[in-house]
């Protein structure tokens, strides 16, 4: 079997060390090549670069945003069942997707998972969301949420950590002092529904949980599932107590909670469409602004070795 393992040089809790480690161990099983990410969006190449060179597996080293420019990569022209797996070993600070496939979340113990995984043949196919032209594992966001992603972003451009506690820092700050919370500017266009307008933000899930604080899960949704379509949660009012305690329940494992959050599962696809350019998010990255942005569901769209 061909590997590529692609390491994040810059990942969280990646070293080298532990890169060498996982490259003689891996290397026991497969026949491995090893490459390092250099930029941003150079493992979306590189997943490419698996399709094309016909490896068997891609091994990631890295973190959420890791694993989903490889996962874009692969899917380039579109789920096949000839394409390669993904599996991953934990590289990052937070690691959804890794722990939402009941990964182990230390890389020794990830890697041995993977090895036993591979020589009993175990994997499973999970289904993705996308975005427009983006694909993402485990949630996309429009508004608060993204907000506070973009700020996550500039402070790691200074050196900071992207920890669980500096989001929840700058998600309040944004809440409190950077957010529009007296203009909703976010229509939902659902086909063969009527628009629901005036909405503040839009998060999507398609895992559970929605992501950790800590070791704590972070609840979204309590159906939210590889193997169900969409998850999508709208807020109509950002007021301050009520949001606060909304969000709460998001701790409490209940779910964004309250009488302005409309909660809709399982679906297929969707539309948000807004009246002025609004952050988005995926997997954690910042991706820009935009005004326009249809979801789909894709079941079954990646094979993953866990």
């Amino acid at each position: 079997m061909r590997a590529l393992l692609v390491v994040n040089p810059k990942a969280t809790t990646a070293t080298a060390r532990g890169r060498d480690v996982l490259a003689r161990a891996l290397g026991s099983d497969l026949k491995l090549d090893v490459v390092e990410t250099e930029r941003r969006n150079h493992a979306i190449a590189l997943g490419a670069q698996a399709v094309d060179e016909a490896y068997d597996v891609v091994v990631v080293l890295g973190g959420d945003g890791t694993v989903n420019e490889v996962v874009n990569g692969i899917l380039r022209d579109g789920p096949r069942t000839d394409l390669p797996a993904l599996a991953v070993v934990p590289g990052g600070s937070t690691n959804v997707f890794h722990r939402s496939l009941e990964i182990p979340r230390d890389p020794i113990e990830a890697t041995g998972s993977l090895l036993d995984a591979i020589r009993e043949g175990r994997s499973r196919r999970i289904g993705l969301g996308k975005a427009n032209d983006r694909w993402f594992t485990f949630t996309a966001g429009i508004g608060l949420d993204a907000d506070a992603v973009r700020a996550i972003e500039r402070a790691r451009e200074k050196g900071k950590a992207p920890t669980p506690t500096r989001y929840a820092a700058y998600a309040l700050k944004q809440f409190f002092s950077g957010t529009d919370r007296r203009h909703p500017a976010l229509t939902l266009e659902r086909p063969g529904e009527e628009p629901m307008t005036g909405l503040y933000l839009a998060i999507v899930a398609n895992s559970w949980p929605w992501t950790y604080f800590g070791s704590r899960p972070v609840v979204l949704t309590q159906s939210s599932s590889f193997d169900a379509g969409l998850d999508l949660v709208v807020r109509r009012k950002l007021g301050t107590v009520g949001t606060l305690w909304a969000a709460s329940g998001m701790l409490a494992g209940v779910g964004l909670r309250g009488r302005a959050t409309t909660v809709l599962p399982d679906q297929r696809e969707f539309r948000i469409r807004a009246d002025r350019p609004m952050h988005l998010q995926v997997d954690g990255d910042y991706l820009g602004e935009t005004d326009l942005v249809d979801f789909r569901s894709v079941p079954g769209a990646l094979r993953v070795i866990c």
